[in-house]
């Protein structure tokens, strides 16, 4: 459900704000949030996994700016981070160093470092050979460092190859096999505290019994680690909780819970999940201005002034965003995405049909492809819905273009979270060397 952007009056509104007055004072392309979606999307699941205590640790990586973070620390979340970019990102936005957990398969030794410094709740380790990295930094440090053991357990999340985590062919994760291993090593480190397991799938599923099925994986694993003594008080089930990109597509959270929360009650164990695109997905538009219409055979492309620099994973993932004009008279009102939406995924019978595309000099720069929409005409505003997770972040200055501007909604209010960059900001860092200060080879 997508409340929070509607049509009323064939217009759209960001929760009370139309998002053409968005458009009209900051510019286009520019990023349009709402925060009241991601602060009830967070409220959702701790609603729904209320009876494991769950520690919900946003995952900075699907959008981490500042004003979001800001935001989310204020309602008590905690957050995954992946880098020591990200770590700084939470702590600069207020985050409590004690509820940030670092993941991902290649931490450094400064990045290490500097985590411990912070004090963050737990590492969320991918390898032996990490283990032992941690450990070095910590005994240089003279501290105890938490971990947690993150396992691949080999399931399939019947989801986009790019974004499955948890089958034996990805990078990510530790068989549990070797986990034993791992185990039996920390005991001999003393430098390290086993303070949980961690399992992360995959992103975008949207079949319930897929979180569950990890879960019964590892419960054997788990008794026979509680039977070694080992102090453990979390399971962190990752995130992947899927989100509609389709009308309908995405569950609800209730549904996950229902078969999850059985099962980590009877470990005993408090949840931590790590939540991204189902918080801050659909809570994103991505507002572009059509610059020109160019008929082609049995098609048009609509040319549009954003591009897959600004919104990669069309291009990327050849993903599914529901597009449609910002004004669109004698639509019926109601939210976008929601099951009584007043959009027809297969467009209306009198639309054209476009290739939605950027100025990039690739073909791979496009939006949508063979979409029948409501005829549009050069200066009318298109939104591209669900463009909340992985936006903004995965933006680049390809082709040297600046990123676009990023706009939270709060009401009746909005600001300006981050300003669109100028030319001087993609060049700023670069150094221009005369050929003359190169001597000639002899």
């Amino acid at each position: 459900m997508n409340e929070e952007f509607h049509y009323k009056g064939g217009e759209l509104f960001c929760e009370n704000v139309p998002v053409k007055q968005i458009a009209a004072k900051v510019g286009t392309p520019v990023y349009v949030y709402s925060q009241n979606h991601f602060l009830s999307q967070h409220a959702a699941i701790k609603q729904a996994f209320a009876e494991v205590e769950p520690l919900v640790c946003y995952s900075v990586k699907s959008n981490g700016n500042l004003g979001i973070l800001r935001a989310m620390a204020l309602a008590g979340s905690g957050f995954d981070a992946v880098s020591k970019g990200e770590v700084y990102r939470a702590l600069r936005a207020g985050a409590e160093p004690g509820k940030i957990v670092f993941a991902g398969v290649g931490k450094t030794p400064d990045e290490i470092d500097y985590a411990l410094e912070q004090g963050i709740l737990m590492f969320n380790v991918e390898s032996e050979a990490e283990l032992e990295a941690i450990s070095r930094v910590a005994a240089k440090r003279k501290t105890e460092a938490p971990v947690a053991l993150r396992i691949n357990p080999d399931v399939d999340p019947k989801t986009h190859k790019y974004i499955s985590t948890g089958k034996r062919e990805n990078k990510f994760g530790i068989d549990l096999a070797r986990a034993e291993a791992c185990a039996k090593r920390i005991k001999e480190l003393k430098n390290l505290r086993l303070r949980g397991l961690h399992l992360h799938i995959g992103s975008q599923i949207t079949y319930a019994d897929r979180h569950a099925e990890a879960i019964d994986k590892v419960s054997g694993f788990i008794k026979q680690l509680k039977q070694q003594d080992f102090p453990l008080e979390f399971i962190n089930v990752g995130g992947g909780f899927g989100i509609s990109y389709h009308v309908g597509e995405g569950l609800p959270i209730a549904d996950f819970a229902a078969q999850m929360v059985p099962r980590i009650k009877a470990l005993g164990l408090k949840m931590i999940s790590e939540p991204g695109r189902f918080i801050s997905g659909n809570g994103g538009i991505l507002l572009t201005q059509v610059v020109y219409n160019k008929p082609s055979g049995d098609k048009d492309f609509l040319i549009v002034d954003g591009a897959m620099n600004d919104l990669l994973r069309p291009s990327i993932y050849q993903a599914f965003h529901l597009a449609w004009p910002v004004k669109s008279p004698g639509l019926a009102d109601g939210p976008v995405l929601g099951e009584n939406s007043p959009i027809k995924e297969e467009g209306p019978d009198d639309g054209v049909t476009y290739d939605v595309v950027g100025p990039i000099c690739e073909s791979g720069d496009y939006f949508a492809l063979g979409r029948k929409l409501p005829k549009m005409a050069e200066g009318e505003l298109l939104a591209i819905f669900s463009s909340g997770a992985y936006g903004m972040s995965m933006a680049s200055n390809y082709n040297t273009r600046g990123r676009p501007a990023e706009v939270i909604v709060d009401g009746d209010q909005y600001w300006v979270a981050r300003e669109r960059e100028t030319i001087e900001d993609v060049i700023r860092g670069e150094r221009l060397t005369p050929r003359e200060s190169f001597k000639a080879k002899a």
